[in-house]
């Protein structure tokens, strides 16, 4: 199947590549069907993108990728919901809000997004951990 997309041109993916976001994604909430890919030139980042509107595309990081610290714990609700069984089929993505001031790019610790890669259905939750910011900055000075 072909995808285009507004920033990234045409993505080819599989039915397999789909994952599941039954509460959708913040300020998606109606979107439920999403497509993770690399960005091109850059590994550090993924885009998550809605098949359901071509429009619709996030830029996504691993918040251990700033925070090699960075944990918090999920609920027997989230588990259950997400058919997690190990720990091995869970990947942890951020929210990346861009910014032309290198300075200003940030990422969501406050709400990361989780899913089971063996089964493809992703949830993003809260976690309640004040210093976990909604808006943590990636570029910081040494």
């Amino acid at each position: 199947m072909k995808l285009n997309t507004k920033y990234h041109g045409v993505i080819d993916y599989n039915e397999d590549d789909v994952i599941s976001f039954e509460s959708g994604i913040l300020g998606f909430e109606n979107l439920k069907r999403y497509i993770i890919f690399s960005l091109k030139d850059n590994e550090d980042f993924k885009i998550i993108h809605s098949i359901e509107d071509e429009g619709v595309g996030l830029v996504l990081m691993s918040p251990f990728l700033i925070r090699n610290d960075y944990e918090f714990e999920l609920n027997e609700n989230i588990l259950k919901s997400l058919q997690i069984e190990n720990e091995s089929d869970v990947m942890v993505y951020t929210t990346v809000t861009l910014n032309s001031d290198l300075k200003k790019i940030t990422t969501n610790l406050k709400a990361p997004i989780i899913i089971n890669v063996c089964k493809n259905i992703g949830k993003q939750i809260i976690v309640d951990n004040k210093d976990y910011l909604v808006k943590e900055q990636i570029f910081k000075e040494n």
